[in-house]
């Protein structure tokens, strides 16, 4: 069974009429083109931008001259109400220093330290589920948003500031995309920007009860009471160039991303990860045999043992990248496969094309996890395969996220059969590539499978 893709509607339409199909779905306001084209320009009075699909081109802007290619403002623009200046939307010299204090906190000895906490999260959801019939986005967000505060904060998700964060992001999370309207159709500086109320309300309410979460974890450090999770690591680590460490206005913007970047994007592809398990039975009885250990004692080490199941959540994240597309903007003019393109011109990079291009993947839409044991789909992923971006700015968190997703399919599928109910789902950009209507599967325990015992 071929997974869903969303069909291209897209004809020759000009700005307004591309703008239109762009604010009710980026992904099939694409050309089918340009699952084949190595670049696509689009032009009109106000901006130029540039889709890049050769690898190196792609390779040009993450990774050889990745300075002069820095995220667009545009992109900040939509999100700052959230995200203030975290390392998500930051450039330069900021983004640096910022990124010489977070690092270090996911390095892969201190992912070890983490991974208990992961562990409690999957335990916790398999818990939580019963036999019937389920709508598996909110299930998948609400174990994501629990691995990230038991993990950052040392709280399971129940914890009431935990639990506010969690309950207005659900609010926020539909009515801000991760690419607005102007990141990809920048418009002139003149037009007047705005911000639904209803978001900025989410928003301004999600901030405060970080900075509450913050201001705690800010108490405990004083008194020498903290737990050593990551946000104790984060907030007294200091920048071994600068001495300085996160204020705690500055720690309530990374939190915001970690959160985001930790919790939707996690849940974005475990969400499809259990899709494509349900539709594909040999493989979800591969998952389910890896899965069906006992879990007491399982540590960070023991991951390897996953080895199938990590090749289904490579396979998910080439199929539905929770980010679809990146953002970069030119300083200077550049010369793009012969095409003079100007300073300040929009540059995109697109995941969603790339992990799907029929230039560089052999059958590109089919889900098929043992494609990652050929040296074929290792060449391809080596061009084509940027889940978490690469280069300087590849993600800090993608060793936390591969762990996560790996773990969390492991422990569901192993505790529970996954069958697909009602129609296949459609996927579409929110924050991240979600489905139209959810993804509604039904869950049967396997035998044997109980949940924990008391403790």
């Amino acid at each position: 069974m071929t997974p869903p893709k969303p069909p291209s509607r897209v004809g020759r339409v000009g700005l307004l009429g591309y703008a239109r199909l762009f604010r009710a779905d980026i992904l099939s306001a694409q050309p089918a083109r340009l699952y084949r084209a190595w670049m696509a320009e689009f032009r009109t009075p106000f901006f130029r931008s540039y889709m890049m699909n050769d690898p190196a081109l792609v390779d040009l802007v993450l990774k050889v001259r990745p300075d002069d290619f820095p995220k667009s403002g545009r992109v900040r623009e939509g999100l700052a109400p959230l995200l203030g200046r975290s390392v998500f939307v930051t450039n330069g010299e900021e983004w640096k220093r910022q990124r010489r204090i977070i690092d270090p906190a996911f390095a892969g000895g201190r992912l070890r330290d983490a991974f208990p906490g992961m562990l409690a999260a999957a335990q916790a959801m398999v818990d939580r589920l019963d036999d019937g019939p389920c709508e598996m986005e909110e299930v998948a967000s609400y174990a994501a948003a629990d691995v990230i505060f038991r993990t950052l904060f040392s709280v399971p998700i129940e914890d009431r500031l935990a639990a506010q964060v969690f309950r207005e992001f659900r609010d926020y999370q539909r009515t801000q995309p991760l690419l607005n309207l102007a990141a990809l159709v920048p418009l002139p500086g003149w037009m007047p920007r705005f911000h639904r109320r209803r978001t900025l309300r989410a928003a301004q309410s999600i901030r405060a009860a970080i900075a509450a979460l913050v201001d705690r974890r800010a108490t405990q450090i004083a008194e020498g009471t903290a737990p050593d999770d990551l946000a104790s690591k984060i907030m007294t680590f200091p920048d071994p160039v600068t001495r300085h460490r996160f204020s705690p206005a500055e720690m309530v913007d990374q939190v915001a991303i970690f959160f985001l970047a930790g919790h939707e994007t996690s849940a974005s592809a475990f969400a499809w990860g259990l899709y494509l398990l349900a539709t594909h039975p040999e493989a979800q009885a591969r998952v389910a045999e890896e899965g069906a250990r006992d879990w007491d004692g399982f540590a960070f080490g023991d991951l390897s043992r996953l080895s199938f199941t990590r090749n289904v959540f490579r396979e998910t994240l080439r199929l539905y990248p929770p980010v679809p597309m990146m953002v970069r903007q030119t300083t200077r003019p550049e010369v793009f496969r012969g095409r003079t393109a100007p300073e300040g011109a929009q540059v995109v990079l697109s995941p969603w094309h790339l992990h799907r291009h029929e230039r560089m993947w052999d059958r590109p839409d089919e889900f098929d996890p043992h494609r990652w044991a050929t040296a074929e789909a290792k060449e391809s992923a080596r061009r084509a395969y940027i889940p978490f971006s690469a280069g300087p700015r590849v993600c800090t968190g993608a060793g936390f996220g591969m762990a996560e997703g790996v773990l969390l399919l492991a422990r569901l599928v192993g505790a529970f059969e996954v069958s697909p109910e009602g129609p296949p789902p459609v996927p579409v950009a929110h924050l991240t590539v979600r489905a139209r209507d959810g993804i509604h599967l039904r869950l049967r325990r396997r035998s044997g499978a109980g949940q924990s015992r008391p403790r």
